[in-house]
């Protein structure tokens, strides 16, 4: 859908817009930005309660795994959906009916009498968050084209996504430690509120894909086929690879994906139309956070059983020692999407990005029974938030940047696929390596010593970081070899800004 410009290249309305139209974009970016942290909060905040939760409802701990799995497989199994609804019947029915929809779920789960009532809410949640997700980072697509300012929101969102799951972690400490675990969901009801007010106020509802039909058949197939993939891995950490509940699941999800892709180039109304794909760049940007999900998992579960296990540290100091990585994150994801990126393009900024996280992981590897935060963990905490700054909002914005506004919708649900996606593979992949790692050194010492078993846990630890390193450093080179040469341009095909 090709966007016209007058003479000066501006949109039709641009040039006469008022400024309340410009300022007004901003504050959509900071309801975006609330129902996003909403989210991606919910990805952590709720596995520093779990032992809480466990303790009071009574569950055991062969079911605890299914509190945080309810969630995942949910949100990713339905996220392409989701997106296309936003596209089909408008980016503000589907912002407020999500907001809405995961508020309710986590009073339901706040409210929990029992495991089944609160597994229910949590996948409710994955439910509600498919719908929110890609409508919230569509609606930052089609109110910033102006590419300046588009590199300013998506440095805060960019931001949001990459740090999420660390101000998860210091809210869901404080809120358990202060009052009760039931918060870490009540408190989400308050974030909604925010939000919906300001979705309420300041969105207008545009149907970009009125006139196309839902994909049934793609429907169907990517949902089973993402949630295959994503119950495959969730297996792959509570059973092993050899079983068929993992090996099994995982066949048939990428079995699934492929009959997904095939139907995707017959379909009348494609569900994810192939030239979303096929553009390089976002190409690129897609596998970026697919790998940057998968790495960032290593820091977050391993560093916190580090600190709260074997530095002592209350769930609410974890959270507190992980606010530096974000501060150093937000530092650099607003100056790679505002001042590099535009000066010197993706190939460049990106792969130094994955290239310096890559040091960052591979520097933790020092951790040791006798460390210190202050030496063995802060600096390398901030050297993998500047890396990552680098790699995560730049990415976001090119995988969603240009496409057509009837697109728009399932881009940004494939971004938040590709990520959800690789959380699981780094939830599976590092943890069964961890565990084996730790295995391997009681095996080879005497296990009944105390310190060897101290000692093994932080090879459990360090063989995570060192394969966080290793994917970090694969996304270098993938980066590299993949993002076209030069500076991204101003594209006038691309989704239409909205003048409210």
């Amino acid at each position: 859908m090709a966007q016209k410009t007058l003479a000066d290249g501006t949109p039709p309305g641009a040039a006469t817009a008022p400024h309340e139209a410009s300022a007004k974009r901003w504050w959509i970016l900071g309801v975006v930005a609330v129902a996003q942290l909403m989210v991606v909060l919910d990805a952590t905040i709720v596995n520093i309660a779990l032992p809480s939760a466990q303790a009071d409802l009574g569950f055991s701990d062969g079911s605890r795994q299914w509190i945080v799995t309810a969630y995942a497989l949910s949100f990713a199994s339905l996220l392409l959906l989701g997106g296309r609804i936003a596209d089909l019947f408008g980016r503000k029915t589907a912002f407020l009916v999500g907001v809405v929809g995961f508020a309710v779920a986590s009073a339901l789960g706040g409210a929990a009498t029992g495991f089944g009532m609160l597994v229910t809410a949590r996948a409710l949640q994955g439910v509600f968050g498919a719908l929110l997700a890609p409508a919230a980072l569509s609606l930052l697509n089609t109110t910033f084209t102006d590419l300046k300012e588009r590199a300013k929101a998506f440095s805060v969102y960019g931001a949001i996504a990459g740090a999420g799951g660390a101000v998860g972690l210091l809210l869901g400490g404080v809120l358990t430690d202060a009052l009760d675990w039931r918060w870490t969901l009540y408190v989400n009801v308050a974030i909604a509120v925010v939000a919906f007010a300001g979705g309420w106020l300041l969105l207008s509802n545009h149907r970009d894909a009125a006139g196309s039909k839902l994909d049934v058949p793609g429907t169907v197939l990517v949902a089973a086929g993402l949630f295959s993939l994503v119950y495959g891995f969730s297996n792959a950490e509570s059973h092993d690879w050899g079983s068929p509940l993992t090996w099994g699941f995982l066949i048939a999800g990428g079995l699934l994906l492929a009959a997904f892709t095939w139907w995707q180039t017959r379909a009348a109304h494609p569900l994810l139309p192939m030239r979303i794909l096929l553009d390089r760049n976002r190409g690129a940007s897609f596998i970026t956070v697919l790998i940057t999900g998968a790495g960032m998992f290593g820091v977050f579960l391993f560093l916190t059983y580090y600190l709260q296990l074997n530095l002592g540290f209350s769930p609410t100091k974890t959270g507190v020692a992980f606010l530096p990585m974000v501060a150093a994150l937000m530092v650099a994801a607003q100056l790679g999407t505002t001042a590099l990126v535009p000066r010197l393009g993706p190939k460049t900024v990106i792969p130094l990005g994955f290239a310096i996280a890559t040091v960052g992981m591979a520097w933790l590897t020092g951790i040791g029974l006798d460390s210190h935060y202050l030496s063995a963990v802060l600096p390398q905490l901030i050297v993998i938030g500047v890396g990552l700054g680098l790699v995560m909002p730049p990415a976001m914005q090119l995988a969603t940047g240009g496409v057509a506004a009837e697109d728009a919708g399932v881009a940004s649900a494939t971004v938040n696929a590709m990520q959800q996606v690789g959380g699981s593979i780094g939830t599976a992949l590092l943890n069964t390596l961890a565990a084996s790692a730790a295995t391997d050194y009681l095996t080879s010492h005497d296990p009944t010593s105390k310190l060897v078993q101290a000692q093994a846990t932080i090879e459990s630890y360090t063989t995570a970081f060192w394969w966080s390193a290793g994917l970090f450093a694969v996304g270098t080179l993938i980066a590299f070899f993949l993002y076209r040469r030069g500076v991204p341009q101003q594209d006038v095909d691309a989704a239409p800004v909205v003048h409210m």
